[in-house]
């Protein structure tokens, strides 16, 4: 049987894997936003009284000037982390009576 050139030259030449970096590449976590909305049912002291007992480390002075976001931007991103602890703090902020939008991751 007589083959061309070509065809000797695929199936001779030895067949090489892709070489495998040895580094690894770590990606970090997602974080998520918890995010209150305006409405047209909360109190101003509502808002405040919620971020201040449910938002770790949330100062007085803080919670009021997301308050005043809530109220003047429509909404307020109150807390940025892990999506364990956005999901606890939206849980419990939304139990609460606040308005929420959905986690967002970043």
């Amino acid at each position: 049987m007589v083959r061309s050139a070509a065809y000797k030259a695929t199936f001779a030449a030895p067949v090489k894997a892709p070489e495998r970096s040895g580094q690894v590449t770590r990606k970090p976590y997602p974080k998520y936003k918890v995010i209150v909305l305006d409405d047209d049912f909360n109190t101003f002291q509502h808002v405040h009284d919620c971020l201040v007992k449910y938002i770790p480390g949330m100062t007085n002075d803080h919670a009021w000037e997301l308050t005043h976001q809530v109220h003047n931007e429509g909404q307020a991103i109150v807390w940025v982390g892990p999506q364990e602890q956005a999901e606890l703090y939206h849980q419990q902020l939304s139990r609460a009576g606040l308005t929420m939008a959905p986690l967002e991751a970043t």
